[in-house]
């Protein structure tokens, strides 16, 4: 079993080892959960190429994140390292122009 130690330092590497990376439940291909699917449908408008990190396929990830992050849900959004927030920042955020400002 890894420590909390080990799953937040995979997870600080994570975030910071691509430009955008997303915390769903499922892939880009198949979402797992309405959410997960808005915030990737969101993520495809855009012609910038992000990660997904399936969170089911890692429960003690999963669990870990919440207290990485200090942020309750999933998805959760990470752009350089820093965390945006869940489906309902990231819409917010598109609505409003906010999104591709941060994407560039």
């Amino acid at each position: 079993m890894r420590t909390q130690e080990n799953i937040f330092a995979e997870l600080k590497s994570d975030v910071t080892s691509q430009e955008i990376v997303l915390f769903a439940k499922g892939n880009k291909l198949q979402p797992r959960c309405g959410f997960s699917a808005a915030t990737i449908m969101i993520l495809n408008t855009f012609k910038k190429d992000y990660t997904v990190i399936d969170v089911l396929a890692d429960p003690e990830k999963k669990e870990a994140l919440k207290e990485f992050s200090h942020w309750p849900t999933i998805p959760q959004l990470y752009v350089k390292g820093n965390l945006v927030g869940g489906c309902d920042i990231v819409k917010e955020m598109y609505e409003n122009g906010d999104l591709a400002k941060l994407l560039g």
